[in-house]
């Protein structure tokens, strides 16, 4: 069959090309730079119905826009649901890598820009999908928004593909050099990007929804029902909440193995979790969580554990922080922000597990700095909300749109 083209144009060429330096302007829409309404255009690796860490994301940044009165359109892998908070969803063909839709090349994306018109292109963990939108935005003459979230070199390094995380950062540069903007979850992932020579950075961070995560869950009659069951005769429990695969290193788990008086819980799905059932013999997995129930799982837990050594922020970690759970993390990546060791958590050893048994059996064995820490963290992310956030993202937003306005004059 021939391949689909747009202005004459193959559309997988749109991966391959550079962002024109004089590229036609579409007329501004309706708010342009100013403090009017802006058209958002979000080009997105990764929607719904997949959960995970940019999905959230997207979800509460459309939740916002639609708050503040702006208009947006979602493009992203399909299927995807029709709308989300009462703005267009666009779904592009895709395939499955790991249980997780990877969206494919496809015309769809300059086509909806073109129609849609927006004031600028948010482009979200791009990678695939992001490549062509960021590639589409400079052929409209739009300015775009990169959102780094997802570190793909450092799974590929993880997986011993050496040679492939080379070539991945060189992939990430190319898309990050053509938008205006790239923006970081964490500062860690910050020097990171800059000691890849991504030019144009900024920090922004990710909120969490401290009303539906809160301490007070732990009372209720669902939580006190849940940890009946999980911890029976009153154990400690400690738990794992994300997605399960490899790259998580989840497996690290069993280094808690024989801890006397806990109990572990893992919330979560995805390609590896039938490896860890086998491996964790002595976990309770509860499968994927989401809403009030998730909120339910991080309250009823004593002690959140955290395995993953490549997060570019850590949004688990605040949830269990806002439901006054204290944490445990690897001193690497996004935690480094979050946690600090003997106020909110502890921090170990990025590669020793004998560190992370230690620093769990410290907190096990003390519940009243349990507690302590776990007030402490709800303080520290109280103020990190959705709101604040998508605020701070429309003010990265107008900085380029003005920055624009002014290399256009």
């Amino acid at each position: 069959m021939q391949q689909e083209t747009v202005t004459g144009t193959p559309e997988l060429s749109l991966l391959h090309r550079d962002r024109p330096t004089s590229a036609p302007v579409l007329p501004c829409a309706a708010g342009g730079p100013g403090p009017g309404p802006l058209r958002v255009a979000i080009v997105a690796e990764s929607f719904l119905p997949t959960g995970n860490g940019v999905t959230n994301s997207v979800c509460r940044v459309l939740e916002h826009l639609a708050r503040r009165g702006h208009e947006a359109v979602v493009i992203c892998p399909g299927p995807a649901p029709q709308s989300f908070a009462g703005f267009p969803v666009v779904g592009v063909p895709s395939f499955s890598y790991r249980q997780f839709p990877v969206g494919m090349p496809s015309s769809k994306v300059l086509r909806t820009l073109s129609g849609f018109r927006p004031d600028i292109v948010h482009l979200a963990s791009p990678f695939v999908l992001g490549a062509v939108g960021v590639t589409a935005a400079g052929q409209l003459g739009v300015p775009s928004v990169a959102v780094f979230q997802t570190d793909v070199p450092a799974f590929a390094a993880r997986h011993h593909m050496g040679a492939l995380a080379s070539t991945a950062w060189r992939w990430v540069r190319r898309i990050h050099s053509q938008a205006d903007l790239t923006l970081a979850p964490s500062t860690p992932a910050l020097e990171e990007l800059r000691e890849h020579a991504i030019p144009r950075l900024a920090l922004w961070q990710r909120g969490v929804d401290s009303e539906r995560f809160h301490p007070d869950r732990r009372q209720s009659p669902a939580v006190q029902d849940l940890r009946a069951r999980l911890a029976p005769n009153g154990e400690v429990l400690l738990g794992y909440v994300g997605r399960l695969a490899t790259e998580k290193r989840v497996d690290r788990l069993a280094a808690l193995d024989g801890l006397p008086n806990v109990r572990l819980v893992i919330a979560g799905d995805g390609p590896h979790r039938k490896v860890l059932e086998r491996t964790l013999k002595n976990a309770t997995f509860v499968g994927w969580q989401d809403g009030d129930g998730l909120a339910d799982t991080f309250a009823a837990l004593d002690l959140f554990v955290h395995t993953g050594t490549a997060e570019t922020f850590g949004q688990t970690l605040q949830e269990a922080m806002a439901s006054g759970v204290p944490v445990v993390a690897p001193a690497a990546g996004g935690p480094l922000d979050l946690v600090t060791p003997g106020t909110n958590g502890m921090l170990y050893a990025p590669e020793d597990d004998d560190d992370l048994r230690r620093c769990v059996q410290t907190l096990v064995n003390d519940p009243q700095q349990r507690r302590w820490m776990g007030a402490a963290g709800r303080v520290g992310v109280q103020r990190n909300t959705w709101e604040m956030l998508g605020d701070e993202l429309l003010g990265h937003y107008r900085s380029v749109l003005a920055a624009d306005a002014v290399v256009a004059s």
